[in-house]
């Protein structure tokens, strides 16, 4: 007989030699700065700001071998600017993102001081493309591309600029665009506007009542030349309210989308000031750096052709209190803007997580303006979910029961969650959230749900207000998990991994506890290791809209996975086609679409509560997870409701039971209305939550030398002109006829006369036409506005030197006296280059001790409009060669 026991124990030793090989080519490399990097990589160490990347010092990972052959990895950095090659140029220009200078050809298209701007311009942007902004991972066959628009109230137009600021976050899903909009200093809009690179509308969003500051949307089936206009940045969207209140702006990508866990929009306390911003903020992974990257519109008031640099301030403020203070310059045609806050202490954190932190930029210089926000957690219309299965426990099992959780975050920092599990072996012991376990069986909890736990309904609601800000950044960054231990399974019998599923924009309820899939609810119960939940609802036009997660199949089930609808309990009415029907779309492990032409057996089911959502496998095609479907036609009643409301609006008896109606000259006007008065038709009024606003038409002045005024007209005219012609234009605003050639300052509710526009009629074609006033240039470094209504402003008489109003403005901190810089202690008000290895001291820039806060800041070096730029060994600012030129602000 053949003796196997020489071919096991080979089969045994090639095993091992085969594990030990695998062993040695995984994970070596060299950490550094919280980051990995693989052997034989080389990169430029980031120190943060005011350092930023130390491009004339290299590093190299280098594999190293031990004794016995083990390799590893060592980091080795060296200064490389000795090795810059020599130039023959005269004058070189130091490029950002090189440690070494280079020649300019003659014919090259920038001057000496266009090439300072503009290689800070590129150093703004590559600061943009840092590493840490990483791309975010999708599933197999499905490419997802997000976009973000600041959107800010229009300067061109003639009505008055907005100062509502508006955000946008974008995600493209093969043709189709969901959009989660946030917005400050402005009514709820009505109305939401895709335009195309001619600026024609290509889509339009009627946008649903409601008191949210949320607005959630989808663009389906977007044609393939707006998908690439799309993609090449040339789309604009516009936002409009009832009251005329109109932002708009660009969309664009941006890689910070896909790391930003924190977020701010930026306003300005100004009326009418068509400027706004918007800041995103992460955590560093490893340390208590927060990074920032700031995208402002109207901050900048700069209309000329060539890029100038222009001061900014920003501060972290805190109950007005200032924190931290950086101060740099950026470029007027591309405003953005990324620095890194280093080594947040304990209070600031809690500040952080609490969203009572503020942002502030300020531009600086001839027009100082200012915009601020408060930080707080990422928002958008994605759901904070988990589906719980055994498959995914620490020790995996497979027991039929099923776990989910819906989470919202709010931006105080607490956030609400549902839990409900079933299908469990036993009863539950402990229900938890934590982090991923660094060991095997050595969990991390950071929060315990289990007071909160119901035996008798499955479930826990309830409230995590203590979250730190770490926690919030893990949160969103997909990194928590929930935990179900039972009195068989004490590390637990369900586990799920707490991610965010992308709004789909489809009907489905979100916001309510998802219907639970598990094994334990098929006929006959399936020992399985996976589970699922969906969300059903169906519309007004009997359309069945479903979500569908999955979690714990194998990968061989997941390829083969489906789901199926039927209306019965009863196993046995599977295959009947008439109660059956398959649900298609599955990826992943998510599936979702819209069911027509539903049977009305099949509704009767639904709405009785006797319907089943079942998903079947490969191995198990007679269903492997399944749960009770019950929902009610409430979409169509919420219309009916919407538009019995439109219609009583306009009804009389209807106006006086509301609150905001005016009563005017024995008449009831709605909310927002305009009309002519009785008393005085060279008034104008206006209905402003019942408040009446009647104001006096504004006539403009003419040029003419001659002036009549026509009887029933309230306005002066030229002699010559015929006010009675036939002919003429119908304004909207204050509802008039206006005579041809004639001019007058326009009525727009619910702002009155705009002094700063001056509308014309076009006898000949009958159409208006309004442009605004051009105001004069001035040459006061500080104009002002003498009367609120005064359109232009005007030099004063005295100009007030601002720098004791900004000094006042400094606070001070309540933090200890002495500073830590590396291994050295400073006292406050301390001063000193720093030092950094391999570099030396950095005497371009300089650090101070304020309260307990080490501040440090580049020298600024003035802009050089002269031809001949140079720098000397040794000085931190380049020199004009012979007269010294230096552009001012």
């Amino acid at each position: 007989m053949f003796n196997m026991r020489p071919a096991y124990l080979l089969i045994c030793f090639l095993k091992v030699l085969l594990l030990l090989l695998l062993c040695s080519l995984i994970n070596f490399g060299c950490s550094f700065g919280g980051r990995f990097y693989s052997l034989e990589d080389k990169w430029h160490p980031d120190l943060g700001e005011p350092f930023g990347i130390m491009h004339c010092v290299q590093c190299h990972c280098e594999p190293q071998k031990s004794r016995r052959g083990k390799v590893s990895g060592k980091v080795n950095c060296k200064n490389i600017k000795q090795d810059c090659p020599a130039l023959d140029c005269d004058n070189p220009v130091q490029l950002a993102g090189h440690c070494c200078k280079t020649c300019l050809q003659g014919n090259h298209p920038l001057s000496s001081n266009a090439a300072l701007s503009f290689c800070r311009f590129q150093a703004i942007l590559s600061y943009n493309d840092r590493s840490y902004l990483s791309s975010e991972d999708v599933g197999p066959g499905e490419s997802r591309t997000d976009f973000v628009a600041v959107l800010t109230g229009l300067k061109d137009s003639w009505l008055p600029s907005s100062s509502g600021v508006a955000r946008v976050r974008f995600t493209l899903t093969r043709s189709s665009l969901t959009f989660s909009i946030t917005y400050q200093r402005m009514g709820r809009p009505t109305k939401i506007a895709f335009l195309d690179s001619d600026g024609t509308p290509a889509f339009e969003y009627r946008v649903p009542k409601g008191d949210s500051d949320m607005i959630c949307g989808v663009w389906k089936n977007v044609a393939e030349p707006l998908l690439r206009q799309l993609q090449s940045e040339q789309m604009h969207i516009s936002m409009s309210t009832g009251q005329r209140d109109e932002v708009e702006g660009r969309i664009i990508k941006h890689r910070a989308l896909f790391a930003e866990t924190f977020s701010s929009i930026l306003t300005s306390e100004e009326e009418n000031s068509a400027m706004g911003g918007i800041a995103m903020l992460t955590l560093s992974d490893t340390e208590n750096n927060l990074h920032f990257i700031l995208i402002l519109q109207g901050l900048i008031q700069h209309r000329d052709r060539d890029p100038i640099l222009v001061p900014i301030r920003v501060q972290l403020l805190y109950r007005q209190h200032i924190l931290r203070e950086i101060r740099a310059n950026i470029t007027s045609h591309d405003p953005d803007f990324a620095e890194v806050l280093t080594d947040l202490n304990s209070r600031e954190l809690f500040w952080l997580s609490r969203g009572q932190l503020e942002i502030a930029v300020a531009a600086e210089g001839q027009d100082p303006r200012q915009i601020s926000g408060f930080i707080t957690g990422r928002k958008s219309c994605d759901t904070i979910q988990s589906v719980m299965s055994s498959s995914d426990a620490l020790i995996p099992g497979k027991t039929g029961g099923v776990g989910s959780a819906i989470f919202n975050l709010h931006d105080n920092g607490t956030l609400q969650y549902q839990v409900q599990v079933a299908g469990l072996t036993n009863d539950v012991v402990s229900l938890t959230i934590e982090l991923k376990p660094r060991r095997r069986n050595k969990r991390s909890v950071l929060y315990d749900l289990t007071p909160e736990f119901s035996k008798a309904t499955g479930q826990a609601i309830g409230s995590w207000s203590r979250l730190e800000a770490r926690h919030i950044h893990m949160l969103l960054q997909n990194e928590l998990f929930i935990n179900v231990a039972t009195a068989h399974s004490q590390e637990g019998e369900l586990r799920g991994q707490i991610k965010a599923l992308p709004y789909s924009g489809l009907e489905a309820p979100r916001h309510e506890l998802p219907t639970p899939l598990a094994g334990h609810f098929v006929s006959p119960p399936v020992r399985t290791g996976a589970s699922g939940h969906a969300w059903v609802s169906v519309d007004r036009h009997c359309h069945l809209h479903y979500e569908i997660l999955v979690a714990g199949l194998s990968q061989t089930d997941d390829l083969t996975v489906n789901a199926r609808l039927h209306g019965l309990a009863e196993i046995g009415e599977l295959d009947d086609s008439t109660h059956m029907r398959l649900l298609t779309g599955f990826y992943g492990s998510k599936a979702q679409g819209v069911l027509k032409d539903i049977s009305v057996e099949l509704l009767k089911h639904l709405d009785q509560g006797t319907a089943f959502i079942q998903v079947s496998t490969k191995l198990n095609p007679r269903g492997e997870i399944r749960g009770r479907v019950c929902t009610t036609l409430v979409s169509e009643a919420e219309e009916e409701e919407e538009e019995l409301e439109d219609f009583l609006s306009k009804d009389p008896e209807e106006l006086k039971k509301d609150p905001h109606t005016c009563f005017f000259e024995n008449q009831y006007y709605p909310h927002g209305s305009s009309w002519t008065p009785n008393y005085d038709k060279c008034f104008s009024c206006i209905c402003q939550k019942r408040t009446v606003i009647c104001d006096p038409v504004i006539c403009p002045a003419l040029t003419c030398s001659r002036t009549i005024k026509p009887e029933g007209k309230c306005c002066p005219i030229c002699d010559g002109d015929n006010p009675f012609s036939l002919s003429g234009c119908y304004f909207e605003g204050d509802q008039k006829m206006h005579a041809p050639g004639t001019t007058w300052h326009p009525f727009v509710p619910p702002f009155g006369y705009i002094k700063c526009a001056v509308c014309s009629c076009k006898g000949s074609t009958g159409e208006v036409h309004c442009e605004k006033v051009t105001c004069p240039m001035l040459t006061c470094s500080h104009p002002v506005r003498r009367h609120p209504t005064d359109c232009c402003k005007v030099c004063p008489q005295e100009e007030r030197t601002t720098a004791a109003l900004e000094h006042s403005d400094m606070m001070q901190a309540d933090s200890p006296r002495y500073c830590k810089f590396g291994k050295n202690y400073y006292h406050n008000s301390d001063s000193w280059h720093p030092w950094v290895p391999l570099f030396g001291e950095m005497k371009c820039i300089n650090c101070w001790c304020d309260h307990g806060v080490t501040k440090c800041q580049r020298k600024q070096c003035p802009l050089l409009t002269c031809s001949n730029i140079t720098r000397t060994e040794g000085s931190c600012c380049p020199e004009c060669l012979g007269k010294h030129t230096l552009l001012t602000f």
